[in-house]
């Protein structure tokens, strides 16, 4: 786009698209364990998935791709990498949520265990999580990395950053400029489902969330 606004001629004028795409399935996943920082590794089911998904996702032309150093959203972001032949940067930063004693338990333990604490997360109230990171906390190591790598692309670029979901929920919620206590309204991603935030006139858009299908283009009057 021009300095006087009007949109240079061949480009499409969209600006810069960041996809928040949640790694593939794990065991602990399928046990509904609490997996946090903990590294666990994908299943032969996630791996399928991550496969699946990076055969999509390179139809959007990604310019750059980011994603946690824990091995479950690393092996996802190789999958895109070997269909893009782009080189995956590995960011500490984008590590899901560390909780504690709350990593390794079931949910039933969870809630078994520290009721009150679990409760109170979901009524949107900062909580330590088996004494771990502060939902903001996350958000405050995540979301930078995300601008860092978003700066970085070119015009009308896109950038796939390769996370897990509780992190990439706080991410969305800063980016959009949300209430902490709301981020929660955000659902959560399904393993390898991703979310997609747009450049808008007023900062950042949320034009995509939970998807598994490649975003289309919206027709109508809100353009």
């Amino acid at each position: 786009m021009s300095a006087t606004g009007e949109v240079t001629a061949g480009r499409p004028g969209r600006g810069r698209r960041v996809i928040l795409w949640r790694h593939g399935q794990t065991a602990w996943n399928v046990e509904r364990r609490f997996q946090g920082s903990t590294d666990v590794e994908l299943t032969e089911t996630g791996v399928a998935q991550a496969r699946r998904a990076a055969g999509l996702l390179v139809h959007l032309r990604p310019d750059a791709i980011v994603a946690s150093d824990l091995v479950r959203a690393a092996n996802t972001a190789a999958e895109l990498s070997v269909l893009t032949g782009l080189e995956v940067t590995l960011e500490e930063g984008l590590r899901e949520t560390y909780a504690g004693v709350w990593q390794g338990l079931t949910h039933d333990e969870i809630i078994a265990r520290h009721g009150g604490e679990y409760a109170a997360w979901k009524r949107g109230e900062p909580v330590r999580r088996g004494g771990g990171e502060l939902e903001t906390e996350v958000a405050d190591r995540a979301a930078p990395v995300v601008l860092r790598h978003a700066e970085k692309l070119p015009e009308d670029g896109t950038l796939v950053v390769v996370s897990h979901g509780g992190t990439i929920r706080t991410t969305i919620g800063r980016l959009l400029g949300l209430e902490p206590h709301s981020w929660e309204s955000l659902g959560g991603l399904t393993n390898c489902c991703w979310s997609v935030l747009g450049e808008g006139a007023r900062g950042w858009r949320l034009l995509e969330h939970n998807a598994g299908t490649l975003p289309e283009p919206v027709l109508g009057d809100d353009v």
